[in-house]
């Protein structure tokens, strides 16, 4: 009976411990610091699978128009820039200042930050995302290139509407090279 009493609270100060590791674990995880541009992508390209694109390519002065329909894969290379772009890393969480407003949010590079990603910035409409841009920058002695990148979502149906992707590089002892992507949802299943 003396065993099975000491057993007892053995066990009682055993799930006592478990519980309060259960409870500092759950308190631990965190959320992430910045918009989760990645999630945001990779759950708003499966709403758009197989629509009609009507896309416009342009280099230098050459412009090319084109309708395509898009599947997951095509959405997640034609969007590759924005998962690029993402900066919840442990590495970056002290190399932005957030600033929040009812219109949006702006996640932007500290003028000491060797960050490449510029700003993260993303706007709302009645609580919901309408549209989210971003800037790249990367700089070296051999080259510098600037990306200008965007994504607006149609306020009735909350899907992407279009997106405009531009690039602009210069390589040492070359012109410059411009580049630019747009893109807009022309019919949804």
């Amino acid at each position: 009976m003396k065993h099975c009493k000491s057993f007892s609270l053995g066990i009682l100060f055993v799930l006592f411990g478990l519980s309060s590791c259960v409870d500092e674990i759950s308190n631990t995880i965190e959320t992430d610091p910045y918009f989760d541009l990645k999630g945001f992508v990779e759950e708003n390209i499966q709403k758009v699978d197989n629509v009609e694109v009507a896309k416009v390519s342009q280099i230098q002065e050459e412009k090319k128009e084109v309708k395509v329909v898009y599947s997951i894969k095509d959405w997640e290379e034609e969007f590759s820039i924005f998962k690029e772009a993402d900066i919840n890393k442990a590495s970056m969480l002290q190399s932005y200042k957030t600033t929040t407003s009812d219109e949006g949010l702006t996640h932007e590079a500290l003028p000491n930050s060797k960050e490449k990603v510029k700003f993260v910035k993303v706007t709302y409409d009645d609580g919901a995302v309408s549209s989210v841009s971003i800037k790249i920058e990367d700089d070296n002695l051999f080259y510098s290139t600037t990306t200008l990148a965007a994504i607006y979502i149609d306020n009735a149906t909350k899907l992407f509407d279009h997106y405009s992707i531009e690039t602009t590089q210069k390589i040492w002892f070359l012109d410059e090279n411009n580049m630019k992507i747009e893109g807009t949802i022309v019919a949804k299943d």
